[in-house]
């Protein structure tokens, strides 16, 4: 009620911005915990509840006694890396400056040692520094540090050319792994120390040094000094080991003892913030002594919500009552609809695509059986349906277990549809039952086949053919067509005319869906001029298509095709042998001028009858206003309002006359398309059912070299038990070749079963089932373009509203 008011000047700000900052601070506390290695509690202990500005103050002594200690701890740690690599440098770069010949000997030498010009070779610079005489006239100087072991190959090549060669560079690696100041990473380092002769290579080598984020740390020439002062770095990195061990105890106490509250406190500043940002969207009344606010409920919680503000009146012992006032609103309402676990999920499946217009009819409710027998029909095979039974039933043995878990990824994808995967795999089991495929695998499951040999041998039954002597399977396909001679052309006739009459009866399902929300928005012309010719159209040539093939199953040896193409090239010709019924050569003359007619038909008669209506409409506003907007919502049909819901505007024709000429030309052509797209159903399925086979046959079968029987129940095995897997993958068959074979082939098979035809095969006849939904069904009488009704719950905020 206040959108022309920035967030800055409503009414609690104030308090938003605060709850804002507690958050941050509850995310600090943990981002921290996090980083210590620990877990905030999910179940904090009981304490009595405390008020928002109470925990306001406790956060913030909480937030600046961390602030403290960390500084104070990066502190410490910082000196105390310091110290440790000033350790190693003292321990690698005195192996430099003294010999270890001369430093086993080190407590020997005296001023008086002698040093001839053939020794000095063989010594170090700094020793002859030590001594009198040359040495010290020599100049000879060093510098001595760390640094990364990644950097000392470029670092040892730009002192080399900074100096012209002049300059000495000894290395040796520090051993143990050293906290970085710059990535503030755990990495390997390496002691130098480079020995230069000169003011101008010192500075030269300082200034690469600090460009290498090289540490450089004095080394006194003296022995005893470097002695004297390792025992201090020592003595200091002792205790500097103990004062951080002792910080880091008591900051891991005191971030466990918020970890016990993180959880309760983050759900309270979250709530608190809710509710100020949805007070935020009310206006204060003129006496600032209440708050008035519109909002959307169900029609059903009206009783529930009064009696709520009721309650919350006595509670609160307020002094003024609360009003509930039925407003009514020119704004289209939200829509909701009432779902449960088995529901939601077909729900959300319609809600992907577009979430339903304000009482317009919702398909998830035809999409509950729809989706999964659409499914079914690709995925048909009794044996693979098991299996997802299997592991539906899992999720919803599991479902408070699971319901009450964080679940992400395709684990939680799974569990929300499980039970759409419980009807896919029923579906599943039905058609796979009338394929009569189980792993591809024909069974005699509802009696004997219809079919013999003709003769005992049956020598001649793959190349002759088999004779019917019996009456027809009484359900499903004929367990004897498969491994025949006619078993690919037989399914390929049966599952494409199958897929056309299921697409046309869906298509006709989403038309006849059009009419019933044209009569419940009162729209008399959607009905005439839309859902007539619709129906005429598409009945026209596709339902006349799948009349056909219904009298084609009756045993008739008539080529649709031929039927179909010169319905059009030649209408007034005669069938001949393609003739299935008396007089069908009139029929398809009058369905054939009844689809010409039904395209102007819906082409032209509603842009210029919805121009009338709205001319009769508006012709005596100029003289003065004669009712109120609510007046011509309740009385005008639909379809004769502004598509903009304004009633001021210009109406315009040739805007309503394209946007009608696009919907009549993408039904005409999607009639066909629609109808086209339907066929992978029989793509699908026959592509599950081959692959199925060619796993059976070219692995399992080939390998074993068994008949069909013993390869079932190695099958059933296979599946069954854990135990009959591990027998069977320990032994070795040899088949009629002689080549041996092991378990190895049935790992093959269960691994093309799993996740071949079960996972990939499942995703693919879901999405082709989705596909067929969305495009080919909704789009006749779905438009999809309204909002979800969203009510006020702390059950629905989520981290990210903090």
């Amino acid at each position: 009620m206040n959108d022309d008011k920035s967030p800055f000047q409503r009414t609690f700000v104030n308090q938003v911005k605060r709850c804002a900052e507690m958050s941050r601070k509850l995310r600090f506390f943990k981002d921290q915990i996090h980083k210590a290695g620990l877990m905030p509690s999910p179940h904090p202990v009981s304490q009595p509840d405390i008020e928002l500005e109470e925990l306001e103050i406790r956060l913030a002594e909480h937030e600046h006694e961390l602030i403290e200690m960390n500084s104070n701890s990066e502190k410490l740690q910082q000196t105390y890396n310091e110290l440790l690599e000033f350790k190693m440098v003292l321990q690698k770069a005195g192996d430099f400056l003294v010999p270890d010949e001369i430093h086993s000997e080190e407590t020997e030498l005296d001023e008086d040692v002698y040093i001839n010009n053939d020794y000095s070779d063989s010594v170090s610079l700094l020793e002859q520094e030590m001594q009198p005489g040359p040495s010290n006239q020599s100049g000879v100087k060093f510098i001595s540090g760390i640094i990364c072991k990644s950097k000392v190959m470029r670092f040892e090549r730009m002192l080399f050319r900074a100096t012209r060669g002049n300059m000495l560079f000894n290395q040796a690696p520090a051993g143990d792994r050293i906290l970085d100041r710059a990535s503030n990473e755990m990495v390997q380092k390496t002691v130098f120390v480079v020995f230069f002769s000169g003011e101008q290579a010192r500075k030269k080598i300082l200034k690469i040094c600090e460009a290498f984020s090289a540490n450089c740390y004095p080394i006194p020439e003296e022995t005893t000094k470097r002695r004297q002062i390792t025992r201090e770095v020592l003595s200091r990195l002792s205790e500097l080991e103990t004062t951080l061990d002792a910080g880091l105890h008591h900051r891991d106490a005191a971030l466990t003892s918020i970890g016990f509250q993180l959880t309760k406190w983050m759900n309270m500043v979250r709530r608190e913030k809710a509710i100020y940002d949805t007070l935020n969207m009310l206006n204060f009344d003129v006496t600032k002594k209440c708050l008035v606010g519109e909002g959307w409920c169900p029609v059903f919680a009206k009783t529930k919500i009064q009696e709520a503000l009721q309650r919350a009146t006595f509670d609160s012992n307020s002094q003024m009552g609360i009003i509930f006032h039925v407003m009514n609103s020119v704004e289209s309402p939200p829509t909701y609809f009432r779902t449960n676990h088995f529901t939601n999920a077909y729900q959300e499946i319609v809600d992907a695509y577009g979430v339903a217009k304000y009482q317009e009819a919702n398909p998830a409710v035809y999409t509950i059986v729809t989706f999964p027998f659409l499914f079914a029909v690709m995925f048909g095979d009794w044996g693979h349906g098991i299996c997802l039974l299997l592991g539906a039933l899992i999720l919803i043995a599991r479902e408070k277990r699971l319901g009450s878990q964080v679940c992400h990824g395709i684990v939680h994808m799974l569990f929300g549809g499980r039970y759409v995967l419980l009807m896919m795999s029923l579906f599943s089991i039905y058609c796979g039952l009338i394929y009569n495929e189980f792993f591809s695998v024909p069974f005699h499951i509802f009696g004997s086949s219809a079919y013999k040999c003709r003769d005992a041998t049956c020598s001649d039954a793959r190349s002759v053919g088999l004779v019917k002597y019996r009456d027809t399977y009484p359900f499903g396909v004929d367990p004897s067509w498969r491994g025949s001679r006619s078993e690919l052309p037989f399914l390929n006739s049966l599952k494409m005319k199958m897929s056309i009459l299921f697409g046309v009866a869906q298509m006709n399902l989403g038309i006849i869906l059009s009419y019933f929300n044209a009569r419940y928005f009162s729209s008399s012309v959607d009905i005439k001029y839309q859902f007539v010719p619709q129906m005429i159209f598409l009945n026209s040539l596709f339902g006349y298509l799948s009349l056909l093939i219904i009298k084609w199953c009756t045993g008739s040896q008539a080529d649709l095709y031929h039927v179909m193409i010169y319905m059009f090239l030649s209408p007034f010709e005669g069938l001949g042998e393609n003739k299935l019924f008396w007089g069908q050569s009139v029929l398809q003359v009058i369905l054939l001028l009844l689809a010409v007619i039904a395209v102007p038909w819906m082409l032209f008669p509603k842009p210029f009858i919805l121009k009338r209506l709205h001319t009769e409409r508006f012709q005596g506003q100029a003289y003065g206003i004669l009712g109120t907007s609510d007046m011509y919502n309740d009385e005008e049909p639909d379809s004769a309002r502004h598509p903009h819901g304004s009633h001021d505007e210009e109406f315009n024709f040739s805007e309503v006359f394209v946007h009608q000429m696009i919907h009549s030309i993408e039904f005409v052509l999607g009639a066909v398309s629609n109808t086209a797209s339907y066929l992978r159903l029989w793509a699908l399925s026959l592509a599950h059912s081959e692959l199925s086979t060619v796993f059976y046959e070219k692995v399992l079968l080939l390998a074993w070299g068994m008949p069909d029987g013993i390869a079932f129940v190695i099958n059933s095995l296979l599946f069954a038990s854990k135990k009959g897997v591990h027998i069977w993958s320990e032994k070795k068959i040899v088949n009629e070749q002689g080549i041996l074979i092991n378990g190895q082939t049935k790992k093959v098979f269960a691994f093309a079963t799993a996740f071949i035809l079960l996972m990939m095969e499942t995703l693919s006849a879901f999405l082709h089932a989705l596909r067929l939904h969305w495009v080919e069904f909704q789009n006749k009488f779905y438009s999809g373009d309204g909002y979800k009704f969203r009510p006020f719950s702390f059950a629905a905020l989520t981290d990210d509203d903090d």
